[in-house]
């Protein structure tokens, strides 16, 4: 027996910066997962999934990743879809830091020295 068909939004790499990016309903690639397109049907999937992966000048790694609907568009239903959207793990910046000031470290710490 057939597994059911599981939405799932269309997810690459852009090419030059490598950022997550998914597709959108206009054909456009975002980064934000909430306004990609949800694709409920296997055959539509499939289709979004060629179109996307001929933009060999755009993006990389084109894959079909499994989503729900959520109440502000698109949410993973796996934890790898939940950290890539994030950004880099590496340090904080992009995504990460979108929004937040850096701090200033206190004259105590630049003063300590580590061993």
């Amino acid at each position: 027996m057939a597994k059911p068909f599981t939405p799932k939004v269309v997810t690459a790499n852009a090419l030059i910066e490598g950022d997550v990016v998914y597709l959108a309903a206009d054909d456009s690639w975002t980064r934000e997962l909430s306004q990609a397109e949800l694709l409920e049907d296997e055959a539509v999937a499939d289709e979004r999934l060629l179109f996307a992966s001929a933009q060999t000048e755009t993006v990389v790694g084109v894959y079909l990743a499994d989503a729900t609907a959520g109440e502000n568009g698109p949410e993973p239903t796996h934890f790898r879809e939940d950290f890539r959207r994030t950004g880099p793990s590496n340090y904080f910046h992009g995504k990460q830091s979108e929004g937040l000031a850096p701090q200033a470290a206190s004259p105590e710490q630049e003063t300590q020295t580590h061993v």
